[in-house]
């Protein structure tokens, strides 16, 4: 194995497909199974650290212990050279946060069909005394078939142990986090619960439900602001799905639904038509009700009392500065709050005091030099060993087409980014398929064109005109392809009529010889043979005016291509 990366002597490193604020991510080869998995190794700076080598091996042993579709599988988990990591089962896909951002709204039975398969797989944590804490759609992958893996326990959390209260590294993750976490509550189911019910939003809305410039507000729009209506940005949305989300993301944890099974099964049904009717979904403010009761209670012990106009005056007086003291009281307590909350999103690592994020630049159309300059300006890098190179339409080659992460994300300092860089300005490949020409012209074609491209041939039955190209494999219509390389194409066509040439046409009249092989589909070509230098005895002997001889002979099979015809002698 000598000149590759190979992990323990089984994992074969293939390329870096990721980093988080814990570990990096690379695509592998498992040499002894011979399939790809996914290997997360925790960032070498982390190694020494206890806190983080006890959140990773968390993320394994909270893994480990789940066996469902919509959970990525873990394989293996091990130490090499100092370095902690986890071999996962590698998918290929998207995140959901991609698929949002690349589509906007879902429609309302893709992002229903979504959740049950979220809520399904959070249900099988929950019943494993697992929570997830980090729901969100960067954390679940989208396959090509619809299907999804929710991924990332690296801040799970078995009930009644240990909270990890350093660094976790989940920026971004107020936007799905429960008011309760805000507060500094312990985790919970429905604090799961909450964070589905914004992915859910988000799906249908296109975009969460709370942004602020600061996390700390965002905070405070989770735990004070009314929970928007998904159907005021998205009308198509049935009531019964708005319903759903309304109850996921109630403010108080009992209001919300018991567990994930009972979400589930509210989604089985949220687009039956006898829920159409459904009526919206309110409920009660508890703080609103607690706040009415004790203004009912104060009001009933404190009848108001018959005083003098002196005496008036000296109670506004009094009742004024009570007024103003408790205006300090309320200033103060917000404060504390305010304080509070900053302080558990900064012990969770979801902001931080000082400089040390920043945003991703936009080094798209750079070259890489130019790029490195930019990044290492703001405190990050570009892996240059890891590169991308993809042929564009517009870039020349060594420009940067794009950025992992993305142009204007929040990252932390010291973050390696990933590019995508151009190979070239290629060519859109035609559709051979749309041209309406035979396959042997179509081999002339691309033989001038495409000097360098390998092309074969073969037959499908269709029904359409015989010898025209139906499709094309190897390099699809639109793709773009660089014509100074060598490539392969395989061209299927309609196959071409095949026919024996018929016994009876010979002694036949020419004209009637020529009218029965073109009713058969074939082209047909006469020509008479020489009499110049025959005496007049063999001339006498002829046969005048019907076929003597064919080419192909009679008997022989014959098939009709473009550029092909019969050829019928005579005299």
């Amino acid at each position: 194995m000598s000149g590759r990366n190979v992990i323990a002597n089984r994992y074969e490193v293939v390329q870096h497909i990721g980093k988080g604020g814990m570990a990096d991510v690379f695509k592998a080869v498992d040499t002894i199974l011979n399939r790809e998995v996914a290997i997360k190794i925790l960032r070498a700076d982390l190694s020494t650290d206890a806190v983080s080598i006890l959140r990773f091996e968390r993320e394994a042993q909270a893994a480990t212990a789940l066996a469902h579709p919509n959970i990525v599988e873990i394989y293996d988990v091990g130490d090499y050279k100092g370095h902690h990591f986890i071999v996962m089962e590698y998918v290929p896909g998207r995140t959901l946060k991609q698929v949002i951002r690349s589509r906007g709204p879902l429609l309302n039975e893709e992002a229903v069909d979504i959740m049950k398969q979220l809520t399904s797989a959070v249900a099988e944590a929950h019943s494993r005394n697992i929570i997830h804490r980090d729901i969100k759609p960067q954390n679940v992958i989208v396959k090509a078939d619809g299907s999804v893996k929710i991924l990332d326990f690296g801040i799970a959390m078995a009930k009644g142990s240990m909270q990890l209260t350093q660094a976790n590294n989940v920026m971004g993750s107020v936007h799905y986090l429960a008011p309760e976490l805000a507060k500094g509550d312990s985790a919970s189911p429905q604090s799961d619960i909450y964070a589905l019910g914004i992915v859910l939003y988000e799906m249908l809305a296109g975009d969460v439900p709370f942004k602020a410039d600061q996390a700390v507000q965002v905070a405070l729009k989770h735990m004070r602001e009314p929970f928007p209506r998904v159907r005021d940005i998205n009308p198509t949305v049935p009531q019964p799905i708005e319903n759903i989300i309304m109850r996921a993301t109630a403010k108080d944890p009992r209001q919300r639904y018991e567990n994930c099974v009972e979400m589930y099964r509210d989604l089985q049904t949220c687009l039956n038509p006898e829920r159409a009717n459904e009526a919206p979904l309110v409920l009660e403010d508890p703080s609103s009700r607690n706040n009415e009761r004790k203004q009912t209670s104060h009001q009933s012990a404190r009848p108001k009392p018959q005083t003098q106009p002196a005496e008036e005056e000296k109670q506004n007086n009094n009742d004024s500065h009570e007024r103003g003291h408790l205006g300090a009281i309320i200033a103060a307590v917000a404060g504390v709050v305010l304080i509070g909350i900053a302080a558990t999103l900064y012990m969770m690592g979801i902001i931080s005091f000082g400089p040390k994020t920043v945003l991703v630049p936009d080094i798209e159309g750079l070259t890489k030099e130019e790029a490195r300059e930019i990044c290492e300006e703001r405190g990050l890098s570009l892996d240059e060993v890891n590169i991308t190179y993809e042929l564009t339409d517009n870039l020349e080659n060594g420009r940067i087409i794009s950025v992992t992460p993305e142009f204007n994300t929040e990252v932390e300092k010291g973050t390696i980014l990933t590019i995508t860089v151009s190979s070239g300005i290629g060519e859109r490949m035609e559709n051979f398929g749309n041209m309406q020409m035979t396959v042997g012209r179509v081999q002339e074609y691309i033989a001038e064109k495409y000097p360098l491209m390998r092309v074969t041939v073969k037959e499908e039955e269709t029904g359409i005109s015989p010898g025209m190209v139906i499709r094309q494999e190897g390099i699809e219509p639109g793709t773009l392809y660089n014509p100074a390389a060598t490539g392969e194409l395989t061209l299927y066509y309609e196959p071409y009529l095949s026919v024996t040439i018929p016994d009876d046409i010979i002694d036949k009249p020419l004209n009637e010889a020529k009218q029965q092989l073109e009713s058969m589909g074939l082209r047909v070509d006469v020509r008479n043979r020489d009499t110049s230098g025959m005496s007049q005895s063999e001339l006498d002997g002829l046969k005048w005016g019907v076929v003597i001889s064919s080419d192909p002979s009679p008997g022989s099979t014959y098939v009709q291509r473009e550029n092909n015809y019969i050829v019928l002698y005579y005299y």
